[in-house]
């Protein structure tokens, strides 16, 4: 069994230590390599709100999935909490995803032939707990994102928005300390893809969730407590929002134009 110790008596607790995280692909012979990280070091702090940002090739998706758990990197280490993610079994990894972080994906990723509450229900029940259980606190997830009418519903006749909810009360389900989401509102429209990044502020400050996004959405970026800038696999700079000034489309720290 996969335990790991929490304390929550300083808001500046560390959750997740990256130290010196390299990741190469295609180290096989007659295959060109491509270091999409390059010895990143990096601290994510229990209940802040983290955006990764950078350009295509920056290894802002690459460092977001070994932040996860969903890909191991080259050398270095990553440790959640307590546990060191380089030694566990790939069984120990799957019941960490499963328990201690929660997944919001750009395309969503629900169960077309399910309903929002068997969505949000199933890795409540993957994690050991009964159906009645599991629908009892799915049905609560579903209602704390807005969705109490919505539970028979299937994806296919929800919109865009209201998926996105659906994934964000699966994410949720399981009680994690941890939500990664991928782009979260790269598919919705302006005011839909706020009250995303509304709904999960809000997961971070009033429950202490940790919430680290891998994103382009400037308004995304308000919502943050820190930005990590990538470039060719290293962190280029990391700013505080108070830091940051930012208008539609535009970026700049202290007046240098970013974006």
């Amino acid at each position: 069994m996969v335990t790991a110790s929490s304390d929550s008596s300083s808001a500046r607790n560390v959750l997740i230590q990256v130290r010196d995280v390299s990741k190469v692909y295609g180290s096989k012979a007659g295959r060109e390599q491509v270091h999409a990280l390059r010895g990143v070091n990096l601290d994510v702090y229990s209940g802040e709100y983290l955006s990764l940002m950078g350009p295509s090739g920056s290894g802002k998706s690459t460092l977001f999935n070994v932040i996860g758990a969903l890909d191991r990197p080259s050398a270095g280490g990553v440790r959640l909490q307590s546990l060191d993610l380089g030694a566990l079994s790939r069984r120990e990894l799957a019941y960490v995803r499963c328990t201690y972080v929660g997944y919001v994906f750009q395309a969503y990723n629900l169960i077309a032939s399910l309903s929002a509450l068997d969505n949000v229900s199933l890795p409540r029940v993957l994690a050991g707990a009964s159906r009645q259980e599991a629908e009892q606190v799915a049905t609560e997830r579903l209602s704390q994102v807005g969705l109490a009418h919505r539970l028979r519903h299937r994806p296919g006749e929800l919109s865009g928005g209201q998926q996105q909810r659906v994934a964000i009360a699966r994410a949720i389900v399981n009680d994690p300390t941890l939500i990664l989401a991928d782009e979260p509102t790269a598919n919705l429209d302006l005011k839909t893809g706020g009250e995303v990044i509304q709904l999960l502020k809000r997961l971070s400050v009033e429950q202490g969730v940790t919430v680290v996004t891998a994103t382009h959405d400037h308004e995304m970026l308000q919502s943050s407590d820190r930005v990590v800038h990538l470039r060719d696999g290293r962190i280029e700079r990391i700013q505080l929002r108070e830091e940051l000034e930012i208008r539609q489309g535009v970026i700049s720290v202290r007046g240098e134009h970013l974006s």
